[in-house]
């Protein structure tokens, strides 16, 4: 019992190998090229080739992607501009029809939420939601299962708190993209988000406020999100989430700005599995089929 996983991002595909202890065995990542004549789909197959050729054979392949997925059809029926030229791209029929092997398609951020129930921050949790922040932003909901919505569109956070005036909505705002924005304008291009949280845990009053500025878009979105659905449990992932304790404290604090007093009984969480947990979410499907 041996899987492939791919996490498809607009700056990174990222791929590992889960053996049969469940443990990932091998890891690597690649560029993301530009989606022009189905360069992604293309370049994903070159990689199950490529691991197939060290392997020989999978149980199975798990595809998390960004995008809007119809999980049982295995398309991409939406996509931003994060990957473009990606709407109706038809991932698991393309995959299964050439490698033979069961192909499981999910949207990044659901598949993430599902790594985190089944090995991070949300384990035997239920009422979660969880946003990841990156490129763009993401939305999942667990309610026993993943709760889409009618459209397959429902959580698609990075669009809401759009402003007519800016033309800016959420993750324009509050993104690991708009944080570097904001450090190129304010510092240089010589600091990366690294550096600033380096500098502001050291003290940095100015690296300090830029962190808080950004935070505070960030904790806007997420109380929204709590008013309309009163998670028991909310997770911040992405690479952003590995800042610990230094950015879940300023989150709290931002986040009280915009929730009556006292109403916050939400749990906030980091995610345990950091930018891996899409991986291990890909492949959750064919692990709960097997009743592992």
């Amino acid at each position: 019992m041996r899987y492939l996983s791919v996490d498809i991002g607009g700056t990174f595909i990222k791929y590992g190998i889960l053996d049969e202890t469940e443990r990932m065995i091998f890891q690597d990542k690649v560029k993301t090229k530009t989606n022009i004549d189905d360069a992604i789909l293309r370049q994903v197959s070159g990689i199950i080739e490529g691991q197939l050729a060290r392997y020989q054979d999978f149980s199975g392949i798990g595809i998390s992607t960004a995008g809007i997925v119809d999980r049982d059809s295995g398309v991409i029926i939406y996509a931003g501009p994060t990957i473009p030229n990606y709407t109706g791209t038809p991932i698991k029929a393309y995959l299964e029809n050439k490698f033979h092997l069961p192909v499981c398609v999910e949207n990044d951020v659901n598949a993430a939420l599902l790594g985190e129930i089944w090995k991070g921050a949300a384990r035997n949790k239920l009422h979660v939601f969880c946003i990841t922040l990156g490129t763009g932003i993401g939305g999942a909901y667990y309610h026993q299962q993943l709760t889409d919505g009618y459209h397959l569109q429902g959580n698609a956070v990075g669009y809401m708190l759009f402003d007519p005036e800016t033309q800016m909505n959420y993750e324009d705002r509050a993104s690991t993209s708009a944080l570097n924005r904001l450090i190129t304008t304010s510092l240089g291009e010589n600091y990366t988000a690294e550096q600033v949280f380096a500098e502001a845990k050291r003290g940095d009053q100015v690296c300090h406020c830029m962190i808080q500025s950004w935070a505070k878009e960030v904790a806007r979105g997420i109380a929204q999100i709590i008013l309309i659905k009163d998670p028991s449990l909310f997770i911040i992932g992405g690479g952003i989430s590995q800042q610990g304790d230094y950015l879940l404290t300023i989150l709290k604090q931002q986040l009280q700005l915009f929730l009556p007093p006292d109403f916050l009984k939400t749990e906030l969480k980091l995610a345990e599995l950091y930018n891996d947990a899409a991986l291990y979410g890909a492949i959750f499907p064919f692990i709960k089929q097997e009743g592992v």
